[in-house]
Parts: structure tokens; sequence; C-alpha cells
């Protein structure tokens, strides 16, 4: 029996990812220790995981050098991969935005917008080119994106909002929301059909934990 590869997001989703490979019967020990080793694996199970930027996660998924990923749905948005998005896993919520100076709230439908700064430049560019039909110049940034609309780089930024609180101090508010946000569980294609058995045995172990965790909070 081959290893399956399991790729997770390095940062606040693995702790979440590993809370539930666990409820499904995966030893993620190996995780859970301070180690500079790249692959860990689970030799009961035959399983291999590896720590990735949350970016790259759906191109190792594609490209097969690993049968199932973990990361937000943000990040499948903005890399648009070819691969099954199997689980919406409800956890790490937040929601994709479009926010500027509160002058303009209410105004969106009024607004010319010329420039957008942003870390997620084909979300925003979707966004502005076929909802809103747009001509708009994208500004990549990697910093602080709330910045860009205070120093007068752009009018307004698109950016994930989880509580909204760095905006609120920066006097900039939502203007739209363009999608919500949460972890996602993907799959390789030809992954799941030549190990459709093993990979559906986990997935039905992780949804039935969402499942019970939705019924509790019921």
């Amino acid at each position: 029996m081959r290893y399956l590869t399991i790729a997770l997001s390095k940062g606040r989703l693995t702790e979440l990812s590993i809370d539930l490979l666990e409820g499904a019967g995966i030893d993620c020990s190996g995780l859970k220790e301070k180690t500079r080793k790249l692959i860990l694996t689970d030799e009961k199970n035959k399983i291999r995981f590896f720590l990735a930027k949350p970016a790259d996660v759906p191109t190792y998924v594609e490209y097969g050098a690993a049968d199932i990923g973990i990361v937000g749905k943000d990040t499948l948005l903005e890399e648009g991969r070819d691969l099954y998005e199997v689980l919406n896993l409800g956890f790490a919520a937040c929601r994709m935005c479009v926010a500027g100076p509160m002058e303009l709230e209410g105004n969106m439908d009024n607004l010319t917008i010329t420039r957008v700064a942003t870390k997620y430049p084909e979300i925003a560019k979707e966004y502005f080119r076929h909802k809103r039909r747009e001509s708009v110049e994208i500004i990549k940034l990697n910093g602080s994106v709330e910045l860009a609309p205070l120093v007068g780089l752009s009018e307004v930024i698109v950016d994930l909002v989880e509580t909204g609180k760095t905006l609120k101090e920066n006097d900039l508010v939502i203007l739209d929301t363009i999608a919500e946000i949460t972890a996602r569980m993907i799959v390789n294609r030809v992954s799941m059909k030549m190990e459709s058995e093993r990979i559906n045995r986990i997935i039905v172990s992780i949804r039935d934990q969402i499942d019970m965790k939705k019924t509790q909070s019921e």
C-alpha cells in the first residue's frame, strides 16, 4: 500500500486540521513535535504529512505531490487550481471584502474607482471586471494593505476581514463582501480515482465530526 500524502497550511490552520485528522484515526503526533523534518509519517495508516505555505498547498495538490490538502477558500479563489474541493471544514472563518474610507460607505455604486490595493490580485480582478464591470488598476501589496487608502496609493482595498478591528482603528469600513471564507479540504483529481476508498473514508469521518459539532452547538 502506498503512502497517502497530506499537505497542511502552515500557521493557524495547522492545529485545527490536526484535531480533525486525529478524529479520523490518523496519528499526527509527529506534527506536534518541534522538528526540522520536512516530511512526517503515520506508519500505521501509511500517511505522510508536510507543512507548506498556504499559497503553495493547492499547487502541491494539483500536481499530485500531495493527494489531499487543507487550505483557506481565499487561497483557492486566488490560485484557481484544477482540483476537487470536497469539504467545507467551517473553521478559520472570515470574509473577503472591499474596504475603504468611511466617507465611501453606501456610495459604492456612485464611485469611480481607479486603483485597488490587495494581497489578492486575482480575486480583485475577478470582482471588479466581472461583478462591477469596471476597469481598475490592481496594485499588489505584501504587507499592511490598510495603509494604501490612508496614503493615497488606492481608493479602496480588497482584503480578508476577520473581526474588522484593524479597519475600525484606521477609519476604514467594509464597502462590499466578495466571499465568505473558511478552511476547505481539497483532493487531487487522479488520487480521487486511484485511492477513492481511503480518501473517502477520511472525508466521511471528518464530515461526521463537523456535523456532530454543528449539532452540539445548536
